[in-house]
């Protein structure tokens, strides 16, 4: 029997539950609106995944979960494009670069967050595909299903939740004229330092992620742990009667403001908190 349906029809953690319980081994396609994600599965485990047509390399994966440094990555990747993964991977482990376990762990945090976003998607066209496999010279892994199925299951509830506070993407962000008190007990990271630069009222909460990279997901709950704090506020943005089409992918220049501009909302925010 054909494993072939929509996201809207089957809850995931069903289906990945069925791929689990009957060990299958095959390809997972979901194609939605925006994306395809492949999952690859062997007896019932992950063991790769990427987004859209084209895979991230070794040296991409490694660097993105900070395994090797930039320096590390702009000398290794020139070899990159010449080794398959399993070739690359020996050779960094060999000239110490990288452990084994540093591999492994940066490439199963690599597919479970691709999978994972499966998690926050209301639809999506799927079909399973058993002789299907994945690249030649990926680096293949065996990732139990239970504790990915789980982490979705709270997931999904988050994600709820998040829409619920954050229904629309399209909505703009400005700083609140009195920072609420909760700012005293919160410690921003690099993403939400990031977020907080492109805080005006002519940027969407949508294209803020585009510009920093972030999932749907990301974003809510950056933008949800701001509110929160009572640092910003949703408002209607700017121009809001002449949007970007959502296909078009805007170039950050064109939602970012200008070097002054960005130096006066960071020193904004460094006085209101040295204020409280």
């Amino acid at each position: 029997m054909a494993l072939k349906g929509n996201l809207r029809d089957i809850n995931l953690s069903q289906l990945l539950n069925l791929i689990n319980l009957a060990r299958k081994t095959g390809t997972l396609i979901v194609e939605g609106s925006e994306n395809t994600i492949w999952a690859f599965f062997r007896e019932g485990k992950l063991a790769y995944s990427q987004e859209g047509e084209e895979s991230l390399n070794l040296a991409t994966i490694l660097h993105k979960s900070k395994s090797i440094s930039t320096a590390q990555y702009r000398q290794i990747n020139s070899r990159a494009i010449q080794m398959s993964d399993k070739e690359l991977g020996l050779l960094l482990i060999n000239s110490n670069y990288v452990s084994q376990q540093e591999i492994i762990s940066s490439l199963q945090n690599h597919f479970t967050a691709i999978l994972n976003q499966l998690f926050t998607w209301n639809e999506g066209d799927f079909h399973f595909e058993t002789n299907l496999f994945p690249p030649e010279g990926k680096i293949t892994l065996r990732v139990s299903l239970e504790n990915i199925i789980l982490e979705g299951i709270r997931r999904q509830k988050e994600w709820g939740h998040l829409q619920d506070e954050i229904p629309n993407l399209d909505i703009a962000l400005k700083f609140a004229d009195r920072p609420g008190a909760n700012i005293e007990n919160v410690k921003f990271n690099l993403e939400e330092w990031r977020v907080v630069n492109y805080v005006h009222p002519k940027n969407t909460v949508r294209k803020i992620a585009r510009a920093t990279r972030h999932t749907d997901l990301e974003i809510r709950q950056i933008v949800y742990r701001l509110l929160e704090a009572g640092l910003i506020e949703l408002v209607r943005p700017i121009g809001a009667a002449s949007a970007i089409p959502s296909n078009v992918r805007p170039q950050v220049s064109t939602i970012a403001h200008n070097r002054e501009e960005r130096k006066s909302l960071i020193h904004r925010i460094i006085g209101r908190i040295r204020s409280l």
